[in-house]
């Protein structure tokens, strides 16, 4: 039972300063020593919520309570992303300065719809995006807008392209049209998931999403995609829409983004670039030339919130046709009008999108590129590179592991193949490395994914901002020691 006299208003401030004090130096103190926890949470399924109670509180709880809960109940099932040791998926860095740019945010609690509702929210979102155009060299006359992430900017490039044909479809829909032809496009078989979500959210139908092969370093195979149109020409279809990838999630492939340019004037296809996480690679100079081409997109995302050590989440669409992208989704009821958005002096972000609440992530993104610097990030992100090819290298020269795909930014593709399993065959080798998966997994001390590179392939990918040359060794050795209990045990064959 609570003792804290009822109220109408907010909780005692004097409270909550105490508690957010005590919360700053937890924070600090975590992202000092996140290496406390194990990276992947050991819990079972149900373990947290078997912890909770299964009706809320009737009356007021105090906020020490509240973080005891969250310390004694909460982390022990966290899998920790700000983890050195996280090599999974993509990792996403909340660094200090992105996490304070999250409480100022949070503080303010603004929702930045029109630029009348907070006109800094509006302008240093233009301003920030304007920063990081420069800052990855592309062209200046792109205009940026902040999405949640990738899968909301592949889905609003894909509904800007669809307007961009003038087929009525904002007003007239596509049901039941027989004036509208079949709308196609094109992703590589190695494309993220989320393209093709996006298209199945419009009413495109999976069916119409062509899924174009790769060529032995997993890049789109430009020859298959122009086979690919014309046969969708003959047909009667009507292409409208192509992606290039820039770092594909499962290998980091690079798509040959100059000669899908060419096919894209050639047969007027919106070209899209997802650029979600190796985008961030154009801080580098020497990492340039991928984007040749780039140059000549209709829209490219990339995610802040991947590899450029702002929290999750945020990420950002370009186009180079803003028009385009506000006809798609502009709607103006008489409560949203105000004499500067009617006199167009400035830019309501929600006509660029579906989202009309519109959190403050500007702030952060901001935040993190004055407290590191361009230099500070490019330096952090070539780093990152050098030891995935420290990593690969290891892999290159150990005679119970092989590469599976070029190491071309900072993600290494392979698989553990000793030779007393390789003749066992194909299947064998996907078992044997789904088993050492699990098991170094679960061991809490190094988290890292698998895809699927034609055969059963081990990821792991550096990107976190503490992440050292020490925790990638200590990876390696735990990975050959698994290894070597598992071939002296005879563990998976057969």
């Amino acid at each position: 039972m609570s003792n804290q006299t009822p109220s109408l208003g907010e909780i005692d401030l004097d409270a909550f300063r105490q508690s957010g004090y005590q919360l700053i130096d937890w924070v600090a103190d975590y992202l000092t020593n996140p290496e406390q926890y194990p990276v992947l949470a050991q819990v079972e399924p149900g373990d947290i919520i078997a912890q909770l109670p299964t009706s809320p509180p009737a009356e007021a709880e105090p906020l020490a309570d509240i973080i005891t809960d969250f310390e004694q109940i909460i982390m022990p099932g966290m899998t920790h992303w700000n983890h050195p040791n996280f090599f999974a998926y993509f990792s996403s860095t909340g660094s200090a300065p992105g996490v304070l740019g999250e409480l100022l945010s949070a503080a303010l609690n603004i929702n930045g719809m029109l630029w009348r509702t907070s006109p800094a929210a509006t302008e240093l979102e233009t301003l920030t995006l304007d920063w990081l155009c420069q800052m990855l060299a592309l062209p200046q006359d792109w205009e940026g807008v902040i999405m949640d992430g990738a899968s909301m900017s592949n889905m609003i490039a894909i509904a800007a392209a669809r307007e961009a044909l003038d087929l009525q479809i904002r007003t007239k829909g596509m049901a039941g049209r027989a004036d509208l032809p079949r709308l196609r496009l094109y992703i590589s078989e190695q494309s993220h998931s989320s393209v093709e979500k996006g298209a199945l959210t419009l009413g495109l139908g999976q069916e119409n999403v062509i899924k174009i092969p790769t060529d032995d370093n997993f890049a789109l195979d430009a020859h298959a995609l122009q086979t690919a149109i014309e046969a969708d020409l003959a047909a009667g279809y009507r292409p409208f829409f192509v992606c290039g990838t820039i770092g594909t999630t499962s290998s980091t492939a690079i798509d040959p983004l100059s000669a899908i340019a060419d096919l894209a004037a050639k047969y007027k296809l919106w070209f899209h670039v997802d650029g979600a996480y190796g985008g961030t690679t154009a801080l580098l100079p020497e990492m340039r030339h991928h984007f040749d081409g780039v140059e000549r997109a209709d829209s490219m995302v990339v995610n802040p919130h991947k590899w450029m050590f702002t929290p999750i989440d945020l990420s950002v669409l370009y186009t180079c046709h803003p028009a385009t992208l506000k006809r798609a989704f502009s709607i103006l009821p008489e409560y949203l009008r105000t004499a500067e958005g009617d006199a167009e002096a400035v830019k309501n972000y929600m006509d660029y999108g579906v989202q009309l609440g519109r959190r403050f992530r500007a702030l952060k993104l901001w935040m993190v590129i004055r407290a590191f610097g361009q230099e500070g990030l490019a330096a952090r992100v070539r780093e990152h590179i050098r030891l995935a090819q420290q990593f690969a290298t290891w892999v290159d020269e150990s005679p119970d592991f092989e590469r599976l795909a070029p190491t071309l930014m900072s993600n290494v593709c392979f698989r553990a193949c000793p030779a007393s399993y390789q003749a066992q065959g194909e299947a064998a080798l996907d078992q044997l490395n789904a088993q050492l998966l699990d098991a170094v997994n679960a061991t809490g001390q190094i988290f890292i994914s698998h895809t699927k590179l034609r055969v059963y392939s081990l990821r792991l990918a550096v990107g976190n901002i503490r992440t050292t040359n020490t925790h990638v060794e200590a990876a390696w050795q735990l990975l050959n020691e698994t290894l070597r209990r598992f071939v002296d045990s005879g563990m998976g064959s057969g």
